[in-house]
């Protein structure tokens, strides 16, 4: 019995010899945003003006306990606890950045994570791109549940 031989996709092939004659800096600059995003290990969401949530990565799905594809089919309240329907999500996520905030998980239980503020640096960009650290465990060992 032989074994299978795998080769890799053409593309992939001239996509990694093209790198190496580019620097670090062109490989970088050549990547999209959204594969980035999607490669963090830490919680990434990205939400529109209307809060819509137009970007979840796995890492984030997995905090709150759903699918990437069921978190942006939600809007951003109804993954946020505690939310204010009377204030935009944007206004919302400006007002909460860098505080610990409670979000929904999917078997009902409250999610505990600081959320960053937004990585997109203009104040009328249309959507928000905020990280977030988990906190719940930490702060059901330290008693401040």
């Amino acid at each position: 019995m032989t074994a299978a031989l795998h080769l890799p996709e053409p593309s992939a092939e001239r996509r990694s010899r093209r790198h190496l004659t580019l620097s670090p800096k062109a490989i970088l600059e050549e990547l999209s945003a959204l594969v980035v995003l999607e490669r963090l290990t830490a919680p990434v969401l990205a939400v529109g003006h209307d809060g819509t949530v137009v970007f979840a990565n796995a890492a984030f799905a997995d905090m709150v306990g759903r699918s990437p594809q069921i978190v942006v089919s939600l809007k951003f309240h109804e993954i946020l606890h505690t939310s204010r329907t009377n204030d935009s999500a944007l206004t919302v996520m400006k007002t909460l950045a860098g505080q610990v905030i409670e979000l929904r998980h999917q078997d009902g239980s409250i999610v505990r994570a600081q959320m960053s503020g937004s990585a997109l640096l203009r104040g009328d960009d249309p959507v928000a791109v905020v990280v977030f650290h988990d906190l719940t465990e930490q702060l059901w060992i330290t008693g401040k549940h």
